[in-house]
C-alpha cells in the first residue's frame, strides 16, 4: 500500500511523505503507482515552474517535500494534488491510504 502523509499547520501544507508500493499489479504494470507518479510528478513540476525556491525534495526510498516558501500558487498546487489522491484513495482503498499530520499553533 502507498501511504500519503500530509503535514499541515493550520491551514497551510508544509510537507508531503509518501511511502510503500501499491502492488496493484506486476511491476511496469501497476496503474495505481502509475497515477499517484504522474499526480505527483506535475504537480512538483508545476510548483518548481512558478518558484523554483518554493519546494525541496528528497526521493531515498520515501518520496518527502517539504515547503520552504508558502504562496497561494504553491498551496493551491498542492491541494489540487491531495484532492487528486483522495480521488485514487476512494477508487483503490487497498492500494492507496491517505493520512494528515495536523499541527496546532
Amino acid at each position: 500500500m502507498i501511504t500519503i502523509t500530509i503535514h499541515r499547520k493550520n491551514e497551510f501544507i508544509l510537507g508531503v511523505k509518501l511511502s510503500g508500493h501499491a502492488r496493484f499489479a506486476d511491476y511496469g504494470k501497476d496503474i495505481v503507482c502509475a497515477g499517484v507518479s504522474s499526480i505527483l510528478t506535475t504537480t512538483v513540476n508545476a510548483i518548481l515552474r512558478f518558484n523554483e525556491k518554493a519546494i525541496q525534495i528528497e526521493d531515498q526510498g520515501n518520496f518527502i517535500l517539504n515547503v520552504l516558501e508558502n504562496d497561494e500558487i504553491t498551496q493551491t498546487l498542492l491541494e489540487n494534488m491531495i484532492c487528486e489522491f483522495q480521488e485514487l484513495e476512494e477508487s483503490y482503498p487497498k492500494n492507496v491510504k491517505l493520512k494528515e499530520d495536523i499541527e496546532t499553533c
